[in-house]
């Protein structure tokens, strides 16, 4: 755990005056259960599995709890979300309508990722809601929320400016203030913003600010809007762990089991500790490699003394390979086997990774380090990368030759090492008297029974959860270092772009303009993927139907964002979008997995399920199956006048329009 200290400035509170060694001993002894938390909070605090607050939340969530204001000085990834989360939802009074906590987030990720961590806090308060508002969303749905009545807004300061101007959002009964990741607000030119906002609270509002760094403008904000705070200062003292190799790889939640299992095959790993975020984790992640197999076994809080040593001993003696973990069931483990450190749930404290890894390489020897990150996760990465000094290697998913190869290679040393050790003079006979009997090759009775014993590990697996987006089509995974470079700086700007855009069209109040979904071209080329036209001729595109259309207020944008973040697949290999009101239809490349097909079905765009089908290739096969049937049909036959062959009547001709049609 990082040490930390609360340093009053000039206008601070001298009451929390602390050392950083003593702060250190007092968040050593801290729980959440002695914090005073409400009930309702305490209880979803206990149910995540949260074991004991960090640095920054042992020394906020009292202060808070107060009614005192707060700057807090932390880098990203040091827990700040829970730290003011926390204890302003356990003042929070839900029967109220009016917003009684204002978040400001720099981007909408993280706006988005604010308010989750609020509802999820939230989950046994009744009546509660949280509303995110950034740029780029449908700003009617936002509308209609606040009118309805929420308790907690996370949003960017461009769009908040917006609903200021449209006087829908109404900060009269505001209790708090929170201002996260002030100084990247102010990279990205959101001052004049921020003050605007805060110019509009309430005077007697608690106000937080966190920020990494302390710039002049930051601290004139503070010094202007947040008044009598007390400073709480999380020092960093991690430094790089050099003899680590340490690697990550981006992977949705959904994947994480297929693509841990890949990476143990064809890993030469002796012991491993795999951390989680909860003890329930432990349990449940440890009995599914039980049930592919592999030695391990979960080790959390809830094991008495007796039981957690048991666990170890039997790791340090080889009976256990893999141990899942929680980091506070971890600290103090030292076992000298230990290979291979995986994180499998991403820390949220970049000092519980420092001490994560450091639990391997030991006594000089070199460790290995993987890092699962889903892809809402990039700036939990990019902070980590900070605070070691040193950037993390991307890995991909190991692909199914890897697999067989390493299979290969251990099922051959299975055989030398029986060649050497074993007399095997009476199997030779058996071989040959099989060969004479039956005049068969000995090699042919040799690869028989090379496939009797590889029947329970296939040398040549069939394993095709990973093939289309890994090999098949490489690159539409986001896991090389040029995507999270680009990732990075489009989002960055995106979001700023967006943001400041919204400013000025408030100032105008001026509505903004849908743009019209592209309509298919009737000569034929116009209905295909731009991507596949322009830039990957090769790839095989098929056509699906998602239940989600105009009348649900989406827009193609948020099909692509649901394809990208969910499914792992590259803006440029998703293909035609065609928009109707209550379905549309979107050509993506072939060879889709099962388990990303299925969990597309549950993935909701504007609150609706996407329900995708297939419904079958491109070109002359772009229609659904019902519309082939329908046009497939036996068409009779029509003479030159008109007139169906067997029929006594003419066809009927269009009536002529009148006038009172069109009053």
């Amino acid at each position: 755990m990082s040490a930390s200290d609360v340093k009053p400035d000039a206008n601070s509170k001298t009451s929390q005056d602390a050392s950083s060694a003593s702060s250190e001993n007092k968040t050593e002894e801290v729980t959440f259960a002695s914090l005073n938390l409400s009930a309702p909070v305490l209880k979803a605090v206990n149910e995540l599995g949260y074991e004991q607050p960090s640095a920054i939340q042992a020394q906020a969530i009292p202060l808070l709890l107060g009614d005192g204001n707060l700057l807090g000085t932390a880098q990203t990834g040091t827990g700040k979300t829970a730290a003011f989360a926390l204890p302003l939802l356990s003042k929070l009074k839900t029967s109220q309508k009016k917003p009684q906590i204002l978040v400001l987030a720099p981007t909408r990720e993280l706006a988005i990722q604010v308010a989750e961590a609020f509802q999820t806090y939230a989950r046994y308060m009744k009546g509660f809601h949280v509303l995110p508002v950034y740029g780029g969303q449908d700003i009617s749905g936002q509308l209609r929320a606040l009118r309805r009545g929420v308790d907690v807004v996370v949003g960017t300061p461009g769009r908040l400016i917006d609903h200021i101007n449209r006087r829908s959002l109404d900060l009269s009964e505001l209790k708090a203030v929170v201002l996260d990741e002030a100084d990247e607000m102010l990279r990205m030119g959101f001052i004049d913003d921020i003050e605007k906002i805060l110019s509009k609270t309430p005077d007697n509002a608690q106000r937080a600010l966190f920020s990494a760094t302390m710039p002049p403008p930051i601290r004139r904000v503070a010094n202007t809007y947040i008044g009598d705070a007390a400073v709480v200062r999380i020092a960093n003292k991690t430094s790089t762990v050099e003899k680590i190799d340490q690697k990550y790889l981006i992977v949705n939640s959904h994947q994480k089991l297929d693509a841990l299992t890949r990476i143990l095959e064809v890993e030469d790993f002796d012991g491993i500790i795999m951390f989680v975020r909860t003890k329930s984790s432990t349990v449940d992640l440890a009995e599914k490699l039980q049930a592919r197999g592999y030695a391990a076994s979960a080790l959390n809080g809830d094991l008495n003394q007796a039981l957690r040593e048991q666990t170890i001993s039997k790791l340090k003696k080889g009976v256990l390979d893999i141990i899942v973990a929680t980091d506070v069931a971890a600290r103090g483990l030292d076992v000298k086997r230990i290979s291979h450190v995986i994180n499998y749930d991403i820390p949220n404290d970049n000092e519980s990774y420092v001490h994560r890894i450091g639990r391997t390489g030991r006594a000089g020897r070199e460790g290995k380090a993987i890092l699962f990150v889903a892809p809402k996760e990039r700036r939990l990465l990019r902070s980590i990368e900070k605070t070691t000094r040193q950037p993390l290697t991307s890995m991909e998913i190991p692909s199914g030759e890897e697999i067989s190869g390493q299979r290969i290679e251990r099922f051959q040393n299975t055989i030398l090492e029986a060649l050497k050790k074993q007399d095997l003079s009476s199997f030779r006979e058996l071989l040959a008297k099989i060969s004479h009997d039956n005049e068969l090759d000995i090699a042919d009775i040799a690869a028989a029974l090379a496939w009797q014993a590889q029947q329970k590990t296939p040398l040549y697996p069939s394993m095709k959860a990973f093939a289309a987006p890994a090999e098949k089509h490489k690159g539409r995974l986001k896991n090389t270092e040029k995507n999270k470079r680009s990732h990075r700086d489009s989002d960055r700007n995106e979001s700023a772009h967006r943001d400041n855009a919204h400013n000025k069209s408030a100032s105008h109040d001026k509505p903004r303009r849908e743009k019209a979904p592209r309509k298919p071209n009737p000569k034929g080329d116009g209905d295909k993927p731009i991507s596949q036209l322009r830039q990957h001729p090769d790839v095989e595109l098929v056509r699906y139907r998602i239940e989600v259309g105009n009348n649900h207020g989406a827009s193609p944008g948020d099909i692509v964002g649901a394809m990208i973040n969910e499914a792992g697949i590259e803006s440029e290999f998703i293909g035609h979008i065609d928009m109707q009101d209550e379905h549309s239809t979107v050509d993506l490349p072939d060879g889709m997995p099962k388990e990303i097909f299925q969990h597309l079905k549950r993935v909701r765009v504007r609150q609706q399920a996407m329900k995708i089908e297939q419904v079958s290739g491109l070109g002359d096969k772009s229609r659904s199956k019902l519309e082939l049937k329908r046009t497939n049909k036996k068409r009779p036959k029509v003479d030159g006048a008109g007139k169906k062959r067997g029929d006594k009547k003419p066809s009927r001709q269009p009536r002529t329009p009148k006038p009172e049609d069109f009053s």
